[in-house]
């Protein structure tokens, strides 16, 4: 747990640093330090420290945990690191290294690989490759900088439990946390991918990177149901055991099955609670006590285990707004409710005087414990996209909660070798028609723990907590008309700047809807025009109506022609959303996917390329759900196509209505027909929406009929008019 950043090929770079350590604070105040070539200072604060005028310069702020020892540390290069290697001693032991603690022997890991292998470190590439092979030996978490010979080398675990942000826009600047580069006037700052090494080269200000394998869902593991699960509890034992500190620690506990093991398996492993731990739970204090802090205190007392609990009422709810919207820098109401209740457990872990903390993440992406999984298709397939993309959506949140309480969270279930492990069990292990987290489940069961507790439902943490309530009353009270309005006013600049693929029909006007609810700045839209009206990736009827739609919205439209072909139409995709990134400065990309996997893996696997997050806020959404909450906020679409046993001609070309989606469902009870037609069953268009400032009117169109299933519907004429003209 500490902060890190560092600033090259700038004139202030030494007031930059200032600045910068000063935000990272709260990650570290055991210290801080920074280092050049052929200097290094330390000091109790960052404003202690007096630092040359160079022009390359990196630092870091202190938290010390394995024994004490200032950063950076400076040997054949200089290393500025945030890192809890639990293995380290072991490491130590076997490479023969002669180390004070955990990043000590990292930076000496390095260099002694470097040097027995005889690498070249004039070639970065050469460099990166022989890293990426010591970071394969560490379990653990770590952020870190190396910076060896005019080249800085920037990594992170690899499932991204540690944050690292970056900038090249004016030289180039890393940091633990965005707003340490956002406060010293960066922009076009990129969450580092766990599953690349940087590399960049100051004197010619060149970047090279260099991709690290991550884990596979292939061969699944053979073996009976029992025997999985024994091998699940011994490794999940094992990932608890290497994370325990010297010192008493606690675990963020809401009842649930993920934190009631961890718990447990504390407990089993010889600590004692009270003495060697304590579990805490927080919510809101209400006329009816939280579900979660409910449940907590009934766990606690059948397993004698020590509870703290925290509550807050309204007034307090709001208060810690002020602190925790900055802090996530993020106005999405479910991350904040989240954020919320971590942030009240660890403040009174804090007050207890812990400084580690154990949390459940990652048990339901790992082990398919959503509510959505039960529509996946391909749990393996989706267990492993959530795990790959974890870093974009829940760890940044947690890690910087944590830090300003000074608080280290370890997370046992997004061990390496667990994850590595979790990854190959057979679905039908994870989940059937009416239950998740089979297998964990079970572990449960093995360790004793009761089947009242062991089969819990899921609830998430911001309803668990009533902090979602809370958050909705203030909002009212305050007269604001959403959620996240309220929340703006803690947090005043949009999420992200985002493009939206969009193809013209329901799916993508609701997900570029959604996320401008949820204060994301859409930026722009991104059409592709498919020659071939067959194309596996896009969506080809009236897309060239879109134009029309992104004037209705006053959003700026990117239009890429494509022959259609597979696999090389993705090309095209590339080069559109490129150009969106170098026109409007996107961050991320928009998708309206419900099921389709093919489509959304080779969407993101462009978008990791050009360092872009992907954001499906569709994907598996109850089908018949979602299209009744379109007619309900307003949206008006027709059927611009059908193709399917069940419709014909008369679907298309009219709006759709409650009538229609009523059908619909007979027909997917009846024959299994896709209510939202995402098995190409039919395509849309979009006339009306919330987000649109005018309306389509068509006033030609044509019906082709094709066979008694298959028609469309060719839009002729069709212009905006006022909402208020009928």
């Amino acid at each position: 747990m500490c902060g890190i950043t560092g600033f090259f090929n700038r004139e202030n770079a030494a007031e930059l640093t200032l600045r910068a350590l000063h935000i990272l604070s709260d990650r570290g105040k055991d210290g801080t330090g920074a280092a050049g070539p052929g200097w290094v200072e330390y000091a109790d604060a960052a404003e202690r420290l007096h630092l040359p005028h160079e022009n390359n310069i990196i630092g870091h702020t202190l938290h010390s945990m394995v024994n004490f020892t200032r950063q950076p540390l400076v040997h054949a290069g200089i290393l500025t690191s945030n890192c809890e290697i639990y293995n380290w001693k072991e490491l130590a032991e076997a490479c023969r290294i002669d180390a004070s603690n955990d990043s000590d022997l990292l930076v000496r890991l390095i260099e002694q690989r470097l040097h027995d292998d005889n690498v070249n470190t004039a070639d970065p590439t050469a460099v990166m490759r022989n890293i990426c092979d010591s970071l394969d030996r560490l379990r653990g978490v770590y952020a870190f900088a190396y910076w060896l010979e005019g080249v800085v080398y920037i990594a992170r675990d690899i499932i991204g439990l540690k944050p690292l942000w970056y900038s090249f826009s004016e030289g180039f600047a890393f940091s633990s946390e965005k707003k340490a580069l956002k406060a010293t006037g960066y922009t076009d700052i990129k969450e580092l991918n766990p599953r690349e090494i940087l590399a960049y080269d100051i004197k010619h200000g060149t970047v090279d990177r260099y991709t690290r394998n991550f884990f596979s869902i292939t061969p699944q593991h053979e073996g009976t149901f029992e025997q999985i699960a024994e091998q699940v509890q011994q490794l999940l034992e094992n990932a608890v055991k290497i994370r325990f500190p010297d010192e008493p620690f606690g675990i963020l506990f809401s009842g649930g099955l993920d934190s009631t093991i961890l718990a447990y398996m504390c407990r089993k492993l010889g600590k004692i609670p009270g003495k060697d731990f304590k579990c805490y739970s927080s919510g809101l204090k209400d006329v009816q006590e939280p579900p979660d802090i409910e449940y907590a205190k009934k766990v606690a007392e059948a397993l004698g285990l020590e509870l703290v609990v925290y509550q807050i009422d309204l007034e307090q709810v709001e208060e810690y707004l002020k602190t925790v919207v900055p802090l996530v820098e993020d106005t999405n109401v479910p991350k904040v409710g989240v954020a919320l209740t971590m942030y009240t457990a660890c403040k009174a872990a804090k007050e207890d005087g812990m400084r580690v903390m154990f949390s459940g993440s990652g048990a339901d992406e790992l082990f398919a414990g959503y509510d959505r999984h039960k529509r996946s298709t391909d749990i393996s397939r989706d267990s492993y996209a959530d795990i790959l993309k974890i870093y974009e959506k829940n760890t940044y949140r947690d890690d910087v909660v944590s830090m300003y309480n000074n608080i280290e969270m370890r997370v046992p279930y997004l061990d390496r070798r667990f994850v590595e492990y979790g990854l190959k069990i057979p679905p039908e292990f994870k989940i059937n028609d009416t239950e998740n987290k089979l297998i964990l489940r079970r572990v449960g069961d093995r360790l004793g723990i009761p089947a009242e507790f062991a089969k819990r439902k899921k609830q998430a943490a911001q309803y668990g907590s009533r902090f979602d309530k809370a958050i909705d009353r203030l909002a009212r009270r305050a007269g604001s008309n959403t959620k996240t309005d309220y929340l703006k006013q803690f947090y005043g600049y949009p999420n992200l700047k985002l493009g939206v693929l969009f193809s013209s029909g329901k799916d993508s006007n609701y997900a570029l809807y959604i996320m401008q609810q949820q204060n994301y700045a859409i930026e722009c839209l991104i059409t592709i025009k498919s020659i071939n009206p067959d194309s596996y990736m896009f969506h080809t009827p009236n897309i060239g109506l879109a134009q029309l739609q992104a004037e209705a919205m006053g959003i700026p439209l990117i239009e890429q022609i494509t022959q259609g072909e597979k696999e090389t139409e993705l090309e095209d995709l590339k080069k559109a959303i490129l150009q969106a990134k170098q026109e409007f400065g996107i961050e991320g990309v928009v998708t309206g996917a419900l099921y389709s996997n093919y489509q959304r893996e080779r969407i993101e696997r462009i978008c990791d390329e050009l360092g872009l997050k992907v954001f499906s806020p569709l994907w598996h959404i109850d089908q018949e759900k979602e299209m009744r909450q379109l007619l309900a906020l307003g949206f008006r679409f027709i059927f611009s196509s059908v193709a399917a046993y069940g419709l014909n001609s008369k679907w298309v070309g009219r709006i759709i209505t409650e009538n229609d989606i009523d059908r619909l469902v007979k027909l997917n009870e009846k024959i299994g027909l896709n209510v939202a037609g995402e098995g190409g069953e039919f395509e849309s268009f979009v006339v009306d929406a919330p987000m649109y400032k005018k309306k389509i009117e068509i006033r030609k169109f044509e019906v082709i009929e094709l066979d008694e299933y298959t028609a469309k519907v060719a839009i002729t004429d069709a212009v905006l008019v006022d909402k208020a003209e009928e």
